[in-house]
């Protein structure tokens, strides 16, 4: 075979071996091992220890149909339950959800978790169905008056990327397959009784009085 064939075809070879492992290396949008630690997102204190924790999706309808109902339950049982929220993204069916949680993430690490999570299950419909969500959460990050810049730097740095992955590796562990999922007080919780305000409030409630 000519000499210059073969060395063509080698280049071509380590070229494309190249562009493969490039491509593979530069998803961010998937959950492995990395190096992360999962989040630690809290609101509300507990004195009688009764924790509240869903694994959500930002771009999940059914999230953000169940957050005006987390947003009741903790003005109701204030002061009384610690609400924890971890992400776990969809990415196979919800595009747009991990680049979210980067935006929550990098808000985090400026001190507005929270302020973040809600702008993006209050706008859900607006930033889900973009082709690019990233100009809406800059917005947003300037709404709340951050360093737009920093915010930047942060919604693309390994450490966001890392947490999110450890939060899909931690709801991976126990057996999450869809959002959102709560546990109370480590107890995974069936969402057929949680699907209103009232039947949420009394789970929680029952939890509180056996806690006494």
């Amino acid at each position: 075979m000519d000499k210059r064939f073969l060395t063509i075809l080698v280049v071509v070879v380590i070229a494309l071996g190249g562009i493969f492992y490039f491509g593979k290396s530069s998803n961010k949008n998937t959950a492995d091992s990395g190096n992360g630690t999962p989040s630690n997102h809290t609101e509300g204190t507990s004195p009688k220890n009764v924790n509240l924790t869903v694994f959500g999706d930002f771009e999940c309808p059914v999230c953000g149909s169940y957050f005006p109902i987390e947003q009741q339950l903790l003005a109701k049982f204030q002061g009384q339950i610690t609400f924890t929220f971890h992400n776990f993204p969809l990415v196979s069916i919800h595009p747009n959800a991990f680049a979210a949680s980067r935006a929550a993430e990098a808000a985090s690490l400026q001190g507005q978790f929270f302020k973040m999570h809600d702008l993006l299950y209050q706008n859900q419909n607006t930033w889900g169905s973009a082709s690019d969500p990233t100009p809406y959460f800059q917005e947003y990050a300037a709404q709340l008056g951050l360093n737009v810049a920093k915010f930047k730097t942060d919604f693309q740095s390994t450490t966001v990327n890392d947490t999110i992955n450890a939060d899909v590796a931690l709801g991976n562990t126990k057996g999450i397959t869809g959002t959102p999922t709560y546990f109370l007080n480590g107890q995974k919780l069936d969402n057929t009784n949680l699907n209103s305000v009232t039947k949420f409030e009394a789970v929680i409630q029952t939890a509180l009085d056996k806690a006494k």
